[in-house]
């Protein structure tokens, strides 16, 4: 699938979010990247047909967008069309064997031992909240982050883990995540998408943990806009807790949530404190980019140590997996992030297929936490 040659936006006063130190899941200048990518859009695709859907959700999503989602569309392809698929996904899950197919030329979907996760909502897992289904511990104990994890057994040998992002925004980068990519690779959902229930039993069919993305304040604050439900770093606990709320109110099935963004908000004892406290009450994990890896929270914690895709290209890619590896053989463990950009998706899904050959052990992320 061809890029779009697209200049690649730098932040604009901070350095991002470790794993997110990099467009991974939109770290860079939001507000800019928007006025550019508004521009380049309406220039590329034209007006988007939306079906008689609600326009003003998907404008939503498009102003969160992670850096670089405009490059996973195909160049001079016509109108942009948001299909009904989509669309329906945030009613009922889409069926694996079903569905609408794959437009010509993309990757076909794979077939992984395994077998598809349960499917969400778990009973005994969620309650109904202000704003939908909410998470909560079950009678006997057992938290969401336990039920909606892959189910993982080690061998023995080092293990390495990837989580991809961005994901929900773009139905063909999604697809082919969900559908190309080993069911050991971690995905991870901008909450902000449109079908983001949908997509993300999608993904569980598949066999892939889901992980969705909290919208939280970064330096350049307002400048970098992560959206109207941003977490804020001043806000009181209870203005937290409501945001965060809406959050986890938008799908089930997800056993934790990452940072989209953040770099001013998870530096701030205070502020992460009332995060982490709303997410070990409703006994969810935290897996960060980088930037909280210091704070605890007393919940199932882990930081990525590199982004795969920091520099856009195949061989820079090869080089950061390669480095993965090296920081797995010398810890034991190691977790990497990357974004939904086709030359990642197509990278890492030969990775996941051969790492193995060279001893290690292919892990979901879940499977590299702590409590701490």
């Amino acid at each position: 699938m061809a890029n779009i040659a697209l200049p690649r936006l730098k932040p604009l006063a901070f350095k991002p979010l470790a794993v997110l130190r990099k467009p991974a899941f939109a770290v860079t200048a939001a507000g800019a990247l928007f006025v550019a990518a508004a521009a380049a859009l309406a220039a590329l695709v034209g007006p988007l047909d939306l079906g008689g859907q609600d326009r003003g959700s998907l404008q939503a999503a498009l102003h969160a967008a992670p850096a670089g989602w405009l490059q996973a569309l195909r160049p001079a392809a016509g109108p942009l069309t948001v299909t009904p698929d989509v669309m329906r996904l945030s009613e009922r899950p889409l069926a694996v064997a079903g569905g609408v197919s794959w437009e010509a030329g993309a990757p076909p979907a794979r077939t992984y031992a395994g077998g598809p996760l349960p499917a969400a909502p778990i009973g005994g897992f969620f309650a109904p909240g202000p704003a939908g289904p909410l998470p909560i511990i079950a009678q006997d104990g057992r938290t969401p982050a336990e039920a909606y994890a892959r189910p993982f057994h080690p061998n023995g040998r080092p293990k390495v883990a990837l989580m991809v992002g961005g994901l929900g925004l773009n139905a063909r980068a999604t697809r082919q995540a969900i559908e190309t990519l080993r069911p050991e690779i971690t995905l991870s959902f901008v909450v902000y998408a449109e079908g983001l229930q949908g997509w993300i039993d999608m993904a569980r069919a598949h066999g892939h943990e889901v992980l969705i993305e909290a919208p939280l304040e970064p330096m350049d604050y307002p400048e970098n806009d992560p959206g109207a439900w941003t977490l804020m770093t001043d806000a009181q606990p209870p203005e937290t807790v409501k945001k965060l709320e809406w959050i986890l109110s938008r799908a089930s099935g997800y056993f934790g949530l990452t940072n989209y963004l953040g770099s001013r908000f998870l530096a701030d004892g205070r502020a992460y404190e009332a995060f982490a406290s709303g997410l070990r009450g409703r006994g969810l994990a935290f897996i960060d980019d980088g930037a909280a890896a210091s704070q605890g929270g007393r919940l199932p914690r882990a930081s990525a140590e590199r982004v795969i895709d920091d520099k856009l290209s195949a061989a820079a890619i090869d080089q950061q997996l390669l480095a993965l590896e090296a920081g797995a053989l010398q810890h034991g463990q190691a977790l990497g992030a990357g974004f939904a950009y086709p030359v990642t998706l197509e990278k890492v899904a030969r990775w996941a297929d051969e790492v193995e050959q060279r001893g290690y052990q292919l892990a979901p992320a879940s499977a590299l936490m702590a409590k701490r």
